[in-house]
């Protein structure tokens, strides 16, 4: 089957948060909303059929994790990442934002230190201060255009920390870490005795060039000192049915947490949440792969539009991911300035880079996964903004 990924969908009257929140959240609504990571392209036909076969029950009752849900996972995580995992290390969760949470609280105490990479996806450091612990900053080094780790201040700072979360691949900045950069985090960690929490969301949208690499993979001991989180919400754009898993190979720390999660009562997961699993899982390859194409070439619209008409504006190519970090710091704007500029100049719903931390400042997120004529009005409003 050949998907249509141009072909425009309207989500007014369907509660998206992409439409919903612009009124309260940047005081206008006669914006093109390219913020929050979903896509603008219809969820894959075999999902939306699973969602149908369900519903034909009529029956919406209680409901347990078959054994399918469990196998998909393993298969799909061996198959397009090299991770060999069993059904007894596989958690269901209904987010990773949750699980993160539940995670700082089964791991650490209050008042611990919990390590992170600015600027990276910001509720990571909303977990850990909402959980009373202490945000300890690794800062990202941005050098020819992409980002790169500082492992003489990482190790320095580990020291000091029970827990690491590691963004793999990174949001918002689209870097595929390296085989070599993960065992260099990993063997400090071990070193430290500091448990790394692995949150690789975006894996299955690692563009076609590159490799994902999960942490879990890299060796035995490494997977004992390892909770990785996934689910298929992000790739198959269903993240309405708060569907996700994690993935602890080490029984002990598995334990730890599945008596949080268990306490919050949050194991259960609802109707929708395995059989849409199980049909990405096991029919959704050539899905993905039109996706990815399709993906990589608004990227590269971008690119070549921002070259020719944009060209104070720089850009960080994305390895992963239909996110892209914007970088305005040329412009000589104040955060406040440059938000406003963007919102009420160009009439475009971005993501704030400084909620990402403070090294994001200067910085805006935009969301290509939308028709290409989308993103190309979206740019002809930025290069009019510009032009006045």
């Amino acid at each position: 089957m050949i998907y249509n990924f141009d072909e425009i969908i309207d989500r007014r009257g369907t509660d998206s948060l992409k439409l919903e929140a612009l009124l309260p959240r940047w005081g206008r609504e006669d914006l093109i909303p390219m913020w929050v990571a979903d896509m603008d392209f219809k969820t894959p036909p075999f999902i939306v059929e699973a969602v149908k076969k369900r519903i034909e029950c009529e029956i919406f009752g209680y409901t347990e994790k078959p054994l399918a849900w469990y196998q998909s996972i393993i298969d799909w995580q061996k198959k397009r990442h090299q991770l060999s995992i069993d059904k007894e290390m596989i958690c269901f969760i209904p987010g990773v934002v949750p699980a993160l949470v539940m995670a700082i609280e089964a791991f650490t105490h209050v008042g611990d230190n919990v390590l992170i990479q600015p600027p990276v996806y910001y509720p990571f450091a909303a977990a850990i201060r909402n959980t009373g612990r202490k945000v300890v900053t690794n800062p990202l080094l941005l050098q020819e255009g992409q980002y790169h780790i500082d492992f003489e201040d990482f190790e320095e700072k580990a020291k000091t920390c029970k827990l690491f979360i590691l963004c793999n691949p990174h949001n918002p900045g689209g870097r595929v870490w390296t085989k070599a950069e993960l065992e260099r985090l990993a063997a400090i960690c071990l070193k430290y005795k500091v448990l790394m929490i692995s949150d690789e969301i975006h894996a299955d949208l690692t563009l076609p060039s590159y490799q994902h690499v999960s942490l879990a993979s890299l060796s035995q001991e490494v997977a004992a000192n390892c909770v990785t989180f996934s689910s298929a919400s992000k790739t198959f754009n269903m993240a309405g049915l708060a569907s996700a898993y994690a993935i602890i190979p080490n029984p002990e720390i598995r334990q730890k947490f599945l008596d949080k999660t268990v306490g919050y009562m949050l194991t259960d997961g609802n109707i929708f949440a395995f059989q849409t699993t199980v049909a990405a899982y096991r029919e959704g390859e050539e899905w993905l792969s039109q996706l990815l194409t399709y993906v990589q070439g608004n990227i590269d619209f971008l690119i070549q539009y921002i070259d020719e008409h944009l060209p104070k504006v720089k850009y960080l190519v994305p390895q992963a991911s239909y996110l892209v970090f914007l970088d305005f710091r040329a412009l000589g704007l104040s955060q406040k300035e440059l938000v406003a500029f963007c919102t009420n100049q160009a009439h475009l719903a971005l993501v704030d880079g400084s909620v990402f931390g403070k090294e994001g400042t200067g910085f805006m997120r935009i969301n290509l996964a939308s028709p290409r004529s989308v993103i190309k009005k979206a740019l002809d409003q930025l290069k009019e903004a510009f032009s006045k």
